[in-house]
């Protein structure tokens, strides 16, 4: 998926998530940090949003792991979870973080190239629905944002 596409998915799953996890929603600094998580994942492809930003190290990271390689799997979000807590940074921003590279992995499995979630083992998963940047791609995110909305509204308004 797209970097829009990564951000709207990844805020609209904090949203949801927030109040579960007993953290303020609309804090701007873990939006911040949804927004960055959301986007992360990708700095292993020098010409995505975050690849072309920080491009010496997307271009090292793309020649070693290529795309959807480590950056996409299972043990990167468990390894920069236990480096940023280590760190001693602060829980619900390490929360927050987590939650938007969760929300990517995520949106990506929905396309035909799937997720190595297990790397470095090749079995894929994933749940083709629609190709990068097709026109499938926005009508998949905004049915993912209003199920999203649905099971948020669902869950916290009064019966």
């Amino acid at each position: 998926m797209m970097a829009r596409s990564h951000v709207l998915v990844g805020l609209a799953t904090w949203i949801a998530a927030a109040p579960a996890l007993h953290v303020r929603t609309l804090d701007p600094i873990y939006l911040g940090l949804v927004v960055a998580g959301s986007l992360l994942p990708d700095i292993d492809h020098p010409k995505s949003w975050v690849g072309r930003r920080t491009r010496p190290i997307s271009t090292a990271i793309a020649a070693t792991f290529s795309h959807r390689g480590v950056t996409h799997s299972a043990i990167a979000v468990i390894g920069l979870t236990m480096l940023l807590l280590h760190a001693g940074y602060r829980r619900g921003g390490v929360t927050a973080l987590i939650i938007g590279y969760l929300s990517h992995l995520a949106a990506d499995m929905l396309t035909p190239q799937g997720l190595r979630l297990a790397w470095p083992l090749r079995r894929t998963w994933g749940f083709p629905l629609c190709r990068t940047d097709s026109p499938m791609e926005p009508m998949i995110v905004s049915v993912l944002i209003g199920a999203i909305a649905w099971w948020f509204l669902r869950h916290r308004l009064p019966s």
